[in-house]
């Protein structure tokens, strides 16, 4: 889809008025040659190497870049709700950074890209990570991004914009919660009537399996610096015909989990009652989420600087289970 230059009103985000579009790409995967989004719970590889070359200890971006801002600020919402951090690959930040150019060069905020247009890498997130030298076998996959700002940030508030687009979408929370390994994270900027069009993409890699089955839920308990509005996510999410609230969603610990979602509320520390929209792979009508994740979310913005209690119940691998949290949401717009 083309990037939307802003016409609506200055939004406030962290203490800046600034008027901004976001275009969000939904998840895209698969492994090998695939061609197509992620339509189902990716299969896990059949072989996975010991250690897959280009993967760090240590972040390498470089210092108050935007790629060192997303991917801290990924690694922050993990930790915050007990997800493992994801470890640096500097193959998959060539497949991401390519991609991220692509979409600069044709001006679009895409999952694939196309042979005949400049900056071609490869069909899908899995096929640019090959390209580089990412191993096959292992299951690859991505997401990514776009905005313009009508003010001039710092490339870490560039970078961390990126995250909070991601976070408060339906689709794109799956970079906070699931069970893989390895990142690698790209961006880049062009320019719009004299401010940064920013151009961001992700490659996620490695699906884990653990000795035991379990959920995680993003917002956890207690978790703050969480979107209350998110403003855009192609595709759009069922039930929703403007900005919604940012999502609750519950991720499996193993890529064999399944996770079905029947009913959720969110209360607001004023005793507002929202029933939320349940979305797990087998409603999901854009077969977009795995079987090992369910989101739950408001289909109308909530609060800035509110706390939300949410309740969802449904099942974890067929047996009855109850989500709760309490989180409390920021003036940042997704």
């Amino acid at each position: 889809m083309k990037v939307q230059h802003p016409t609506q009103s200055n939004l406030a985000r962290a203490s800046l008025a600034i008027a901004l579009t976001a275009a969000l790409a939904a998840c895209g995967g698969g492994g090998g040659s695939s061609s197509a989004p992620a339509a189902a719970a990716p299969v896990p590889p059949v072989t996975v190497p010991a250690t897959i070359a280009g993967t760090v200890t240590t972040p390498q971006y470089a210092a108050n870049s935007a790629q060192l801002a997303m991917f801290n600020q990924i690694n922050t919402y993990r930790q915050q709700c007990g997800f493992p951090t994801l470890q640096e690959n500097t193959t998959l930040d060539e497949a991401a950074a390519a991609h991220a150019t692509y979409m600069a060069d044709n001006n679009a905020v895409t999952d694939t890209e196309v042979s005949t247009n400049n900056g071609f890498t490869g069909a899908t997130y899995a096929d640019r990570a090959a390209h580089f030298g990412f191993p096959t076998t292992v299951y690859a996959g991505g997401l990514s991004d776009g905005f313009y700002t009508n003010a001039t940030l710092t490339e870490t508030a560039y970078g961390q914009e990126q995250v909070y687009g991601w976070v408060s979408g339906v689709y794109h929370i799956a970079v906070i919660g699931w069970p893989v390994s390895l990142i690698g994270v790209g961006e880049t900027e062009t320019t719009f009537n004299g401010f940064p069009n920013t151009w961001g993409s992700v490659s996620i890699a490695n699906l884990q399996s653990t000795t035991a089955s379990g959920s995680l839920t993003f917002p956890c308990q207690g978790a703050t610096n969480v979107p209350y509005e998110a403003n855009g996510e192609s595709p759009a999410p069922p039930n929703t015909s403007g900005p919604w609230g940012t999502p609750f969603a519950v991720f499996g610990t193993n890529s064999t989990d399944a996770i079905v979602l029947q009913s959720g509320t969110m209360t607001s520390s004023t005793n507002t009652v929202i029933n939320l929209q349940v979305l797990d792979s087998a409603n999901d009508p854009n077969k977009l989420l795995p079987t090992y994740e369910g989101v739950a979310y408001p289909v109308t913005p909530l609060l800035p600087n509110t706390q939300y209690s949410v309740t969802v119940t449904g099942t974890l691998n067929g047996a009855a289970k109850t989500w709760t949290s309490s989180f409390t949401t920021s003036n940042i717009v997704g």
